[in-house]
């Protein structure tokens, strides 16, 4: 996780992101709120056993999204870590390659191969990490919502040298506008997942996007328009120290949810929730959004196994 020093909404995406933008407040306030909601969420997944890096982001370069790690790196359980194509030239900068030398010098992780995607921005495609793709790491399968920030180019080249499979689809919102990222709309966890598939208005696309999930095992949840507003779709299954499964969303989403979902998530895993409104309304992302996943194996049990 990313502590922010300077967060605000980013005028550089608001044209692609239309959850983003919706508060009055000035930057000052924006960052001071977004820094107690930030210090919660880390707070909380502590309290439930996730071991949680914190990195605090530098005032210079201004990055107004760096709460948003997810974006710009992924990093994978044989040691490899992808930097991602970013839209916005001010996101660009967010990528770190100090925060991956950190995570090895002192942390003591393993790190094989830096595979960098960056190079597509010269051609104008992007691929916005775990934002543009929702990985199914298990079984290998990338689920990708194309639009402005997720392209056809940087897929096939991370598909390709990450062993992926690639379902892609379009989506749209309620108002028919396409949807910027397909973390916003589904999550995909060990052995369920959420979707708002109604948000997949091509039938065959939608059609396979659910027969994808069905034939990985999984039991899936399926959204209203109102619970992706409310940010349902941008949550994220992760492992404790004691191998609980924890379900990560905000306040929001889970106050969207109803009685029968909670019910099926709860069985799932244990949830946990902390009111986000600054950071979702000024930035237009959620909790998912801002977790980078730390798959990397640690680099000395890995020296025991060889």
């Amino acid at each position: 996780m990313i502590r922010p020093v300077c967060f605000e909404s980013n005028p550089l995406t608001a044209a692609s992101n239309r959850f983003q933008g919706k508060s009055d407040a000035g930057p000052e306030a924006q960052q001071a709120a977004a820094l107690k909601e930030f210090d919660a969420l880390a707070g909380v997944l502590r309290d439930a056993g996730i071991d949680v890096i914190v990195i605090d982001d530098t005032p210079e370069p201004h990055t107004p999204d760096s709460i948003f790690p997810n974006n710009w790196v992924s990093m994978h359980a044989d040691g490899r870590v992808v930097l991602y194509p970013m839209e916005a030239e001010n996101r660009r900068t967010e990528r770190r390659t100090d925060i991956i030398e950190q995570l090895h010098d002192k942390l003591g992780l393993l790190v094989t191969e830096i595979v960098d995607l960056s190079a597509h921005e010269d051609q104008g495609h992007y691929l916005e990490g775990t934002g543009s793709m929702v990985l199914d790491r298990a079984n290998h399968v990338a689920y990708a919502c194309l639009s402005s920030r997720t392209h056809f180019d940087p897929l096939g080249e991370f598909a390709q040298r990450m062993d992926y499979e690639v379902v892609t689809f379009d989506a749209v919102d309620s108002d028919g506008v396409p949807i910027y990222h397909t973390n916003v709309l589904m999550n995909v966890g060990e052995k369920l997942a959420v979707i708002c598939d109604v948000a997949i208005a091509n039938d065959d696309q939608r059609a396979a996007v659910l027969g994808q999930l069905e034939d990985t095992g999984h039991d899936v949840i399926s959204l209203t328009y109102a619970q992706l507003e409310a940010f349902s779709g941008n949550m994220l299954e992760l492992r404790n120290d004691k191998g609980v499964r924890i379900m990560a969303m905000s306040q929001r989403a889970y106050d969207s949810l109803d009685a029968d979902q909670l019910s099926t998530l709860q069985a799932n895993g244990r949830i946990v929730s902390v009111p986000i409104d600054t950071i979702e309304n000024s930035g237009g992302g959620s909790v998912r959004c801002m977790l980078a996943e730390v798959h990397l194996p640690n680099a000395l049990n890995k020296a025991m196994e060889l």
